[in-house]
């Protein structure tokens, strides 16, 4: 379509077409605008990269201990059958997603991820998003996936973390509230019930 358009703004320039070339130079700047709509996850993508490899790369020990965390974290809501989701930023920021919840900024650890998803806690409903070894935000809002091959007995949450690795590259942990199992969500395609070794295999 791109090089359509520039055919023809050649044509009508080397064509002598007023009007055509009239046309063409009006609808220019709006074309403009069009691209970037049209091209706006790619560019997202493009941008985060970019920021990625200007920023400090964190260690990686301490994103290893942060896994181990919510390795446990997760064994333990798996035990207790208490509902937990839990979105691990990699390349694309989730900036949107973290203004949605509340804000905490803190580091990562096993007591604290315990403390936000204990049923009685003001912030257990929502995800919490982890970036590198710390906690951005809890309570947050996620899209939905609307895929409809996805079980009917998955629920929100587990929808929730779906359609968080559909729209970006994070890595969702879901453990479900009705039967304890763990499950791990990347690029739209989810694993279930696994166990918690495995989850600590996945993630490293």
């Amino acid at each position: 379509g791109v090089a359509a358009l520039a055919m023809a703004f050649y044509l009508a320039r080397i064509g002598d077409l007023p009007t055509l070339n009239w046309l063409l130079s009006t609808l220019l700047p709006y074309v403009v605008f069009a691209l970037i709509v049209v091209f706006q996850a790619e560019i997202r993508h493009a941008l985060a990269g970019l920021g990625r490899r200007l920023s400090f790369n964190r260690s990686a020990s301490s994103e290893e201990d942060a896994y181990d965390d919510i390795v446990l974290a997760a064994n333990l809501f798996s035990q207790n059958q208490t509902g937990a989701l839990i979105v691990i930023e990699r390349e694309i920021g989730l900036r949107t997603y973290i203004e949605s919840g509340v804000p905490l900024d803190a580091r990562l650890s096993y007591d604290l991820l315990a403390t936000i998803f204990r049923p009685s806690a003001p912030l257990h409903d929502g995800a919490v998003i982890v970036q590198g070894d710390r906690i951005a935000a809890a309570a947050c809002f996620l899209p939905l996936s609307m895929n409809p091959v996805l079980s009917t007995q998955m629920g929100t949450r587990h929808r929730a973390g779906i359609g968080i690795t559909e729209e970006t590259d994070a890595i969702a942990v879901i453990v479900s509230e009705e039967s304890g199992a763990i499950s791990l969500a990347v690029s739209g395609n989810v694993e279930r019930d696994i166990s918690a070794e495995q989850l600590r295999e996945r993630l490293s």
